[in-house]
């Protein structure tokens, strides 16, 4: 009976290796951003590349985004333009947007980008077009942006697990949640709030450098809105993160203690590729291309490297204050520009000659910091700046603007110590409100610059600091790392779930 029952087995199995084996469909819905596709696309493509044989991916995206979704597999290289599919649902009318303007980046004013984000969380705008698209997938996972909890549910109800993906860090998710679940902790009328639950340092933000949405949530819209986020992070199956163990350990292990999620995965620094052979390209075409020479004739460690992603609108009143400190400097830079209108003072191009670069638009950041000229970079501490500098091993002269970049910047200089606030504490006020914010003045810029990049200055020690982050930040996501690890748990856990819920939280890395 032994050798039957033997027999019988090898049987099976042999007939299980002839089968094709059916992989698991992952679809993928990311924000309205440059700075969440991207990410949730390199996610797409290290979840393929880790299983190729099991896991097939798809972004959806409203059809303008579509190309942004093709241009960060482009920038792997060619050859993985077709292992991440892309699918699209269509964008709501929306009162003052043009046809076409569905990101953030494509905003022409920054009195406009509250558009963006009050249709992205209008559950009775965006659900119908994402649940439509997300039934006829049919996917075995939906990882959401949780911008869109709603989606938590829906795959619930075609009984496939739901993974919330956080393009930005731990500390800022964490300051954010707690800050929402502490009652009383933001006054509304200013001051300065201590972010609570947190372990050593004490960190401090005024309240004017708060997210719009905790100086609002007095309202009892935002606190509806509040409520249904954590409720969509505790029903979902897990959390992934674009981050590594080593960055962020205390805060990763504080989130999941706290019973925000079930499970937890970090996962980043997802803009690094799987192996040392296979680097992402630098891509930009022409811009790309000059800004790498004109970097290959500056010296090691002496270009400022100067920019404030996808989202921020800086005023031309400011973007002129920021030309003449960096003329004032006389330090050479490399400044990317979002503005298409903007002109510079007058004889300033003459004056700055061949010391200064500025880039419109767009700019091959990876690239960029990556170059052994770039020895500073002014930064408005958006999370994928964060992780790509910590990458490239580049410390940092801090300029949030918007969002959660004001307690992203108290991470990058409080804790981690890899850089310092281009404008000190005291000199004026910040806030996440453009009206709000201060002009900061040329002269600031000119002094800060010129300090901190000079032999034996403040950058020194913090690009020893980030150096050593840098080393392992590549060994998380190398073979074996933490990183690495969690992104195979993750898939593994799902595949194993089989609708049997795991007891009690858990934490990889």
């Amino acid at each position: 009976m032994q050798i039957l029952d033997r027999t019988s087995r090898q049987q099976e199995m042999a007939t299980e290796t002839a089968m094709p084996r059916k992989k698991m469909r992952i679809l993928l819905m990311p924000f309205f951003a440059t700075s969440h596709i991207a990410p949730f696309t390199d996610l797409a493509f290290h979840l393929v590349a880790a299983r190729p044989d099991d896991v097939e991916a798809t972004v959806a995206v409203t059809p303008a985004n579509a190309l942004v979704v093709q241009s960060a597999l482009a920038r792997r290289g060619a050859s993985h333009l077709a292992t991440v599919k892309v699918a699209t649902y269509p964008f709501p009318s929306v009162d003052g947007l043009p046809p076409g303007v569905e990101n953030h980046s494509k905003v022409k004013a920054a009195a406009d980008a509250w558009r963006i984000d009050a249709v992205a969380t209008d559950e009775k705008l965006m659900r119908p077009g994402q649940e439509s698209l997300i039934r006829e997938h049919a996917p075995d996972l939906v990882i959401t942006d949780i911008h869109f909890w709603w989606n938590v549910d829906v795959a619930t109800d075609i009984g496939a697990p739901c993974v919330t993906f956080h393009a930005m860090g731990t500390f800022p998710t964490l300051a954010m949640f707690n800050l929402s679940r502490a009652a009383g902790a933001v006054d509304a009328a200013g001051g300065v709030v201590t972010l609570p639950g947190f372990p050593p340092p004490e960190i401090q933000v005024p309240t004017t450098e708060l997210p719009e949405m905790l100086r609002r949530q007095e309202t009892a819209d935002d606190r509806a809105t509040g409520n249904a986020v954590h409720a969509a992070h505790r029903r979902c199956f897990g959390l992934a993160v674009n981050t590594f163990f080593d960055l962020e350990h205390g805060h990763c292990e504080t989130f999941v203690g706290n019973g925000y999620v079930k499970r937890a995965y970090f996962v980043g620094p997802l803009s690094l590729s799987p192996s040392p052979s296979s680097p992402v390209a630098a891509g930009g075409g022409a811009y790309g291309s000059r800004c790498i020479d004109w970097l290959d004739k500056k010296p090691p460690q002496s270009v400022v490297y100067l920019c404030f992603g996808s989202l921020t609108h800086v005023s031309e009143a400011q973007l002129r204050e920021l030309a003449l400190g960096l003329e004032a400097s006389e330090k050479p830079f490399l400044w990317v520009v979002r503005s298409e209108t903007w002109a510079p003072p007058e004889g300033w191009e003459e004056r700055v000659g061949d010391r200064g670069m500025v880039v419109t638009g767009w700019a091959p950041q990876t690239a960029i910091l990556a170059h052994h000229a770039v020895g500073a970079f002014v930064t408005h501490c958006g999370w994928n700046s964060v992780l790509e500098t910590v990458v490239a091993g580049v410390p940092v002269l801090t300029w949030p603007m918007v969002f959660e970049q004001f307690i992203a910047e108290r991470f990058v200089t409080q804790v981690l110590a890899i850089g310092e606030r281009l404008w000190p504490a005291g000199a004026g006020v910040r806030s996440t409100r453009s009206e709000e914010h201060e002009l900061v003045p040329a002269g600031a810029v000119a002094q800060a610059v010129a300090r901190f990049v000079e032999p034996g200055g403040p950058g020194d020690a913090a690009r020893k600091r980030v150096k050593e982050l840098s080393v392992k930040a590549r060994a998380a996501m190398a073979e074996g790392g933490s990183s690495h690890h969690d992104l195979r748990a993750m898939i593994d856990d799902i595949m194993e779930e089989a609708g049997t819920a795991a007891a009690g939280p858990v934490l990889s890395g």
